[in-house]
C-alpha cells in the first residue's frame, strides 16, 4: 500500500489550497464573527441625547459606545460639533452617526 494512503496520509498530501479558497474561507470566518445591531428603545435614546447635549453644552468629556459589526468600539473625548441635520456629532475629530451610538457612559 502506498505511504500516502496510510494513517492520515491522504489528507496530509492534499494540504494545498487555491488562493480563491483561502480568500473565501477568510471571508466566511469574518462573516461568522459579525454582530447584529441592538435595538435602542425610546427611553434609552432620550438618555443618550440628553447626555450628549449636556456634555456639548458644558464642554465635558464623554464616553460613547459606538456600534461596530466585529468588535466593541469606545470613543472618549469632548464633543466639538453637533450636526442635527446630518445626524452626527464630532468627537475629538471623529464623526459619529447618531444611529450608531449604543450607549453613553
Amino acid at each position: 500500500m502506498s505511504k500516502k494512503l496510510t494513517g492520515n496520509g491522504f489528507w496530509e498530501s492534499s494540504r494545498m489550497m487555491l488562493p480563491e479558497h483561502k480568500t473565501a474561507l477568510i471571508e466566511w470566518r469574518r462573516e461568522e464573527r459579525k454582530r447584529s445591531k441592538p435595538n435602542i428603545d425610546f427611553e434609552a435614546a432620550e438618555e443618550i441625547e440628553t447626555a450628549i447635549r449636556e456634555a456639548f453644552e458644558n464642554k465635558e468629556p464623554i464616553t460613547i459606545e459606538v456600534f461596530n459589526e466585529y468588535a466593541e468600539r469606545i470613543e472618549t473625548g469632548i464633543i466639538e460639533k453637533v450636526d442635527r441635520y446630518a445626524g452626527k456629532i464630532k468627537l475629538d475629530g471623529v464623526w459619529i452617526m447618531f444611529g450608531d451610538i449604543i450607549a453613553v457612559k
